[in-house]
């Protein structure tokens, strides 16, 4: 896939940034999806805003102030300086139904351009997965499974709040231990089978590991190291570690355009870039948009030797 073809294709009136094999274009997903050619999209890897207000421009601020509003400055655990988090535990049920809704819409404009067998990818959370995933497939998606990512992220674990002594033996949630990110498929025509659905649209399975043996649906995870950090500051940044083995899943034949429509700084179109193959990132934000220019070669150079990569690092 061409980075002409792309530019031809999908940047239509938007500003965009090309790298080697990919592009970031800065437009609202919602709108983008509505525009580009249906049908055309051969996966889906994304970590998603949840629709609420995390991620408004007034709550961004609050988190860079460290002046509250829905971004928790959690306390130290075990030492440890936490990073502030969405409060999820405490969204109402209008901003519950909110969230379904935003899901809804925006998996109907998916499925609208992925290719018949295209895989979607979703990052989510255990307070929410259970809205946003039924949201998918109330869409139109089928379901297919989830990838637990294994990471002790030091959230959740504390005792009650303000009255930490009086129950020290009592912890208000469990400590988090796991990601979970939902895996869709768009459904494959009637009557046709996997491997027609593989010759017709390079889509419809899973591409095994690099070592031949099948992808797996649980990920021992890092956490994000610093130097990647360092990078992207973005709240929510996967590890390339991590994001490359899903991205190499989502392509069964190798082939074919991989989308991220909540871009943020680029980590999953940086993981994209290292491994080869093309991606398009969609960002809302410019501040975030503009982060992605720098931070996309620069994550991409990571852990790379010649033409060997790995997935496994450190």
């Amino acid at each position: 896939m061409s980075i002409n073809y792309l530019e031809q294709t999908y940047t239509l009136n938007h500003e965009f940034h090309s790298f080697t094999k990919s592009l970031v274009i800065h437009a609202d997903c919602f709108e983008w999806l509505s525009e580009v050619p249906g049908d055309s999209i051969h996966a889906i890897v994304t970590d998603p805003p949840y629709g609420v207000k995390e991620y408004d421009p007034e709550q961004l601020e609050k988190r860079s102030n460290g002046n509250g509003g829905i971004w928790r400055i959690p306390p130290s655990f075990d030492g440890h300086t936490r990073s502030p988090l969405p409060r999820f535990t405490a969204l109402n049920s209008k901003e519950r139904e909110r969230i379904q809704h935003y899901f809804y819409e925006w998996a109907r404009l998916a499925l609208r351009v992925l290719r018949p067998g295209g895989h979607v990818f979703l990052a989510s959370n255990v307070f929410l997965s259970q809205i946003v995933f039924t949201a998918i497939v109330e869409a139109g998606f089928e379901f297919r499974g989830q990838i637990v990512r294994l990471v002790r992220t030091l959230r959740g674990g504390d005792r009650p709040k303000n009255a930490e002594d009086e129950f020290p033996d009592v912890c208000s949630m469990p400590r988090g231990c796991y990601e979970p990110w939902g895996i869709f498929r768009k459904p494959i025509p009637d009557g046709l089978t996997v491997s027609e659905c593989l010759r017709l649209f390079q889509t419809g399975g899973l591409r095994r590991k690099q070592d031949g043996n099948p992808f797996e649906d649980v990920i021992e995870s890092e956490r994000t190291p610093q130097k990647e950090r360092a990078i992207a500051n973005h709240p929510s940044l996967k590890p390339q570690s991590f994001l490359r083995q899903i991205v190499y899943a989502s392509l069964p034949l190798g082939e074919g355009i991989v989308l991220d429509p909540f871009m943020g700084s680029g980590s999953t179109i940086a993981a994209a870039e290292a491994i080869g193959y093309a991606a398009i990132g969609i960002e809302k934000y410019r501040e975030y948009y503009l982060m992605s220019l720098q931070s996309i070669p620069a994550l991409s150079s990571l852990y790379t030797t010649g033409n060997q990569l790995s997935f496994q690092f450190s």
